[in-house]
């Protein structure tokens, strides 16, 4: 699906002329970026399975979900390519990136946001299709995402950005989220490795390292029994206490907005000497003592 808003010459923001992709837009972070990047005059290419995956125990976004990311898009000025891709696919990927692309002109930030949680259970006590759904699309997707994604960066010959959505378990064990945390940390590994190789061109790669982020990845029952194991059906208001003593800061999660700040600074000029970093975004988590 395209859809063009009226030409307009010139929109205002710090990536007015630029056009960025975020992956599983639909809902969540991935909404948040996508707005946020809109609302700095980027044009924006969403993608979203916009479906279930075998294993997740909690709903996924839909495709009205897509939709209506797209919609709010264009309300802010905006030119937008929505598709329904999964972004294990690596040949969907190539394909839908192209095709957006090629209606939209250009590419210069990739957010490899796309990512979910499986159900919490002991690392050898995983079915082999837990572990494949999450690292397929917490690793193999991000890898998939840049596959597609780096040819039309380095054609548009500007620079440009990647920015890989991590998470604290990116940087440290977690338990009962092996899956989960293996996949993070592979992402760190990938970016490092990107930022090498494509430093030549300008172009820079980063991740960023939430702590845990109100959205319904982990707003559920079947993720919020990570935190409160003792209760059948809890919810994630239920984890409150648990949340908040892991902080530094006096607060049990951080808010979509507030890693969407760090993905701006990232994909913007203000960073323009910053590759290869993780980046926190996680109230002090991960320097808090006792770790």
């Amino acid at each position: 699906m395209t859809k063009n808003t009226p030409a307009l010459d010139e929109r205002p923001g710090r990536f007015a002329g630029k056009v960025a992709l975020v992956t599983g837009g639909a809902r969540g972070q991935g909404r948040s970026h996508a707005l946020a990047l809109a609302a700095e005059g980027a044009d924006i290419i969403i993608t979203d399975i916009a479906g279930p995956v075998d294993t997740v125990g909690y709903e996924l976004a839909s495709r009205t979900d897509l939709d209506d990311v797209a919609n709010e898009v264009i309300s802010l000025g905006g030119k937008v390519h929505a598709a329904v891709v999964d972004v294990r696919d690596a040949d969907a990927m190539v394909d839908t990136v192209s095709r957006a692309v090629e209606s939209l002109g250009r590419l210069d930030i990739v957010v490899a946001n796309a990512g979910i949680l499986g159900p919490p259970r002991s690392t050898w006590e995983m079915s082999v299709a837990e572990w494949d759904a999450v690292i397929g699309v917490n690793l193999t997707g991000v890898w998939s995402t840049f596959r597609a994604a780096i040819p039309h960066v380095i054609e548009s010959g500007d620079g440009g950005a990647l920015i890989a959505i991590s998470s604290i378990a990116g940087l440290r064990g977690v338990p009962y989220v092996g899956n989960y945390v293996a996949a993070k940390h592979g992402v760190v590994g990938l970016i490092g490795t990107l930022a090498n190789e494509l430093a030549q061109y300008g172009i820079r790669a980063n991740s960023v390292h939430p702590t845990n982020v109100r959205t319904p990845m982990i707003d559920n029952p079947s993720s919020a029994h990570i935190f409160r194991p003792d209760l059948d059906e809890p919810t994630l208001d239920d984890g409150y206490d648990v949340l908040r003593r892991i902080n530094l800061l006096d607060m049990p999660w951080v808010d979509s907005s507030d890693v969407t700040d760090a993905v701006i600074w990232l994909a913007s000029s203000q960073s323009k000497r910053v590759t290869g970093t993780a980046l926190p975004v996680d109230a002090g988590m991960l320097s808090k003592y006792p770790g």
